[in-house]
């Protein structure tokens, strides 16, 4: 059996020329684009809603898996190492955000952005439904992690709450949008680029 050929992320076919420099720069740039969706955040108990989980799917959709885990990495790294203002404005600065109780979703991030891209990296990004399950697989790693230490933490400072009615119920409404969006957004840049000559 032929092995399937890797399909180009739409990162990859824009910047075509695949050079170290290119890479460093897709990986800070979408670093930095997930730090920045961090500041859209709405309190609503011991776990925001912010933009950040939307940025780090379609980091993984652009960049694909490695350079995509990579960016949540050095997003991470950066927050660890006390950058101001760099995660949620409800979150803790520094290495303080990786015990308290958004520290599984923070986690969450790489292994994520890595599964949405190995998707992309098969094609799934160009197809709407295809895009909208990657986006959703990408979300339950999200919560899988999330959740756990959630769990943990509640257990601790709070054991009559409890981690769905905490960290999944209030956000699934807001994450099915965030699904949606891309994947009308993804396929849609794909058409265009096909129109303008670019695969």
């Amino acid at each position: 059996m032929q092995a399937r050929v890797k399909a180009l992320t739409m990162m990859e076919v824009l910047f075509p020329r695949a050079t170290l420099v290119r890479d460093v720069l897709l990986v800070l740039t979408f670093t930095a684009i997930t730090a920045l969706s961090a500041k859209v955040a709405f309190q609503i108990g011991a776990v925001p809603i912010t933009g950040q989980t939307f940025a780090v799917l379609l980091t993984g959709a652009l960049l694909g898996s490695k350079r995509g885990a990579l960016s949540m990495i050095t997003y991470l790294a950066i927050g660890a190492a006390g950058m101001p203002f760099w995660f949620s404005p409800t979150t803790a600065p520094g290495i303080a955000a990786f015990v308290g109780p958004t520290a599984g979703y923070l986690i969450g991030f790489v292994p994520a952005a890595f599964v949405v891209g190995l998707f992309a990296e098969h094609g799934w990004d160009r197809r709407v439904w295809t895009m909208a399950l990657a986006m959703a697989m990408g979300s339950i790693v999200i919560y899988a992690f999330g959740l756990t230490w959630l769990h943990v933490w509640l257990s601790r400072f709070s054991p009559e709450s409890s981690a769905l009615a905490v960290g999944l119920y209030p956000f699934l409404a807001g994450d099915a949008i965030k699904v949606a969006l891309a994947s009308v957004a993804l396929p849609g840049g794909w058409a265009l680029m096909n129109r303008m000559g670019r695969r």
